[in-house]
């Protein structure tokens, strides 16, 4: 009786150790044979790779949310704080209270609706005045993670991926939040819609609005749309009704160049005589762009220094400090960007004034007086021909 149970449970045994064994064999090869087996190990890592960048655990994501999580930028990786921004002090102070504060006190703003964070902010204004330094420094500021939205990596050749990609941009920042979702250049995807837009880019700019709409109803989720644009006339009425804060960051005044000024030589090696309201007089009109590629050409003059000096023998270890009359020197040769824009227009528009589409309306007139004349010479040869026909 004892050898038939021990042979049954040997059997037993036997049976569900070869079951098993058949069960891990299917299991390796259905691995081996899956077509996306490589594609997911590698999105794994990418996963395991944004978690380290971020300082954040590892989030459940689809393959959507891989996409825009290449993207995103690790707050600490921000070099841009509001201290390295000059001038500006207003709309720093009113961004830190309507943006930065919301996110980083939430608590504080928890106590019915009238407090909630704010779900879109609008910089708008020249180029060249900063609108971009300013959303990295909100984002350094509130330790929020930086989402910087590109169409290229919305648009997708197969149909329905651009919504689902769009989709993607707000469950990934709602995962992540504080979250900030950067969009700049925003005229040019969210812009007045037309008849003549294509259908792709169409539902594209109807699913994010659909989305950005369904964030607001969380009064607790610390997701924001950031946009930037120098054409703000050119958005879509929706798009301007979901931005309610809109700050203009337009061309400095002279109190506002001083400061760019003393934040681009900062750390630099500068005479100490330099006269910055002197120098910020002589720049009127210019962006803190123009300001920062003016102090980057006069850093060239000690280096000519230098090497004209070693030329000569008398060359020194290391360049001389830069001096005020190094930045006299650029200002006197160059001009700035909105300038020089306009003088390549008038000169474009001078230089194409003897072509074809830019005639006088005299040469008009001539050449249509003489193709009615040219017409009427034919007609009537062909009905003197038509007369000599006749019997």
């Amino acid at each position: 009786m004892k050898s038939g149970e021990t042979k049954f449970f040997q059997e037993l045994v036997l049976y569900a150790a070869s079951a098993a064994f058949s069960c891990l064999v299917l299991f390796v090869g259905i691995r081996q044979l899956d077509p996306n087996r490589e594609a997911s190990k590698k999105a794994l890592e990418t996963k395991k790779e944004i978690a380290k960048r971020l300082g954040r655990p590892l989030i459940q994501t689809n393959s959507y949310e891989d996409v825009i999580a290449c993207d995103v930028i690790n707050p600490d990786n921000i070099e841009v704080e509001f201290d390295s921004i000059g001038g500006l002090e207003t709309i720093k102070q009113s961004l830190y209270e309507l943006v930065i504060l919301p996110l980083l006190r939430p608590e504080l703003f928890s106590h019915g609706k009238l407090l909630g964070p704010q779900k879109g902010v609008l910089l708008y204004g020249p180029p060249g005045t900063g609108k971009t330094m300013l959303a990295k420094a909100i984002a350094k500021e509130s330790g929020a993670v930086f989402i910087n939205v590109r169409i290229a990596n919305l648009m997708s050749k197969w149909f329905g991926d651009a919504q689902k990609l769009v989709a993607a941009v707000f469950s990934l920042a709602h995962k992540l939040q504080p979250a900030i979702i950067f969009i700049d250049e925003v005229d040019s995807f969210l812009g007045q819609r037309r008849s003549s837009d294509h259908e792709a880019l169409t539902n594209m700019k109807t699913e994010f609005m659909a989305l950005w709409d369904g964030f607001t109803t969380d009064q607790n989720a610390r997701v924001m749309v950031l946009a930037a644009t120098n054409r703000p006339s050119e958005l879509d009425e929706a798009i301007l009704r979901r931005l309610p804060q809109a700050f203009e960051i337009g061309i400095p005044d002279r109190r506002g160049r001083v400061e760019i000024l003393k934040v681009i030589l900062k750390g630099e090696r500068v005479e100490n005589s330099i006269d910055y309201d002197h120098i910020a007089g002589l720049c009127d009109g210019y962006t803190g762009s123009d300001l920062l590629e003016l102090c980057k050409q006069a850093a060239y003059f000690p280096i000519r220094d230098l090497l004209n000096a070693e030329k000569s023998g008398n060359g020194s270890s290391e360049p001389r400090p830069l001096s005020q009359l190094d930045l006299e020197k650029v200002l006197a040769t160059t001009r700035k960007t909105r300038a020089a824009a306009s003088e390549y227009t008038r000169v474009s528009s001078q230089s194409t004034g003897w072509s074809g589409n830019n005639r006088e309306p005299d040469d008009y007139q001539v050449r249509a007086a003489i193709s009615e004349l040219s017409k009427l010479m034919v007609s009537q040869v062909l009905n003197i021909q038509a007369g000599d026909q006749d019997p």
